[in-house]
């Protein structure tokens, strides 16, 4: 291999350098770990070229935005119809789930019309009626269906309330949760009897007239006593949620939830009305002395 000539060769030589920039390294090194200058230089060295790197890296800018322009428009109708129809699909979708809840209810309510030993009619419940001091429902059958005040409206979870007021074509119902209704209710557990009440608010119930000693636990079942000649024996009314006893008061204060999802479900039962109760039996003392002579004391 050739070398240049020793008149041709300027400067140290490649060791000389070597040793050279070695200890320069190590002269920046523990320059930078004592007075911490490095960074500062490099900061100003990155601002300085910074031009430079977008300068590099405009022509790949460039070329992305130029096939931007070029993608196919058809690519794009595509992707549009592919999204509306995806919101298409998406709303046929909630309304088969709602239609299949709605299958599941109304089997649920046929089997409830089934056991129950009376004659139902189905209804839908309309609307119900934004009135903030009592709680009602109006339902798609009236008089002309034989609905009557006084029947007794399920559904298949339990009691929703009673026959109030009759129409043609509609009919309302008062709810078990208004305020100024009341259903004659017993304890599945002990069969203790009491009476619970509507306290004008959705989903609440009272449980009232109950000793603060009595026999009731949270999660107990009431159902229909059926003493009253109107509520058949033995429906669903609702769920002790919460006990409140008081030394300082006679009665517990005892909060119930309703069995019935009124606010859930659209379609309910109106139960055929019961048999009529028999009068009470005249007391001897109240008959009138003719009938006495006649024999006819018995049943007015």
């Amino acid at each position: 291999m050739e070398t240049a000539p020793q008149f041709f060769r300027h400067g140290p030589g490649p060791l000389a350098r070597l040793v050279f920039f070695a200890l320069l390294s190590l002269l920046l090194m523990a320059i930078d770990t004592r007075f911490k200058y490095l960074p500062e230089i490099r900061q100003t060295i990155a601002v300085v070229i910074y031009p430079l790197q977008r300068l590099a890296h405009l022509p790949t800018a460039i070329y992305d935005q130029v096939s931007g322009l070029f993608v196919s428009r058809n690519l794009i109708d595509e992707i549009a119809y592919l999204r509306q129809q995806h919101l298409a699909d998406q709303g046929q979708l909630q309304r088969l789930l709602a239609l299949e809840a709605e299958n599941m209810q109304l089997r649920n309510l046929l089997e409830a019309g089934q056991r129950a030993e009376s004659k139902t009619t189905m209804a839908e419940i309309l609307y119900i009626p934004h009135d903030p001091f009592s709680r009602k429902a109006i339902l798609d059958k009236g008089s002309q269906a034989g609905i009557q005040p006084g029947q007794v409206v399920v559904d298949d979870a339990g009691v929703v309330g009673q026959i109030t007021r009759v129409y043609p074509w509609l009919s309302e119902v008062t709810l078990i949760t208004d305020k100024d209704h009341s259903v004659p209710v017993q304890l599945v557990r002990s069969g203790l009897r009491s009476m619970v009440s509507g306290t004008g608010e959705d989903g609440t119930l009272e449980l009232r007239y109950l000793a603060a000693n009595a026999d009731i636990q949270d999660g107990d079942l009431l159902v229909t006593s059926g003493i009253d000649g109107i509520y058949p024996p033995g429906l669903p009314v609702a769920l002790v949620s919460k006990i409140e006893s008081n030394a300082a008061y006679a009665f517990a204060r005892i909060t119930c939830t309703p069995a019935a999802g009124v606010n859930r479900n659209r379609q309910v039962l109106i139960l055929s009305p019961l048999p009529p109760v028999p009068e009470r039996p005249m007391d001897p003392v109240e008959a009138k002395p003719e009938d006495k002579k006649r024999g006819k004391v018995g049943i007015r």
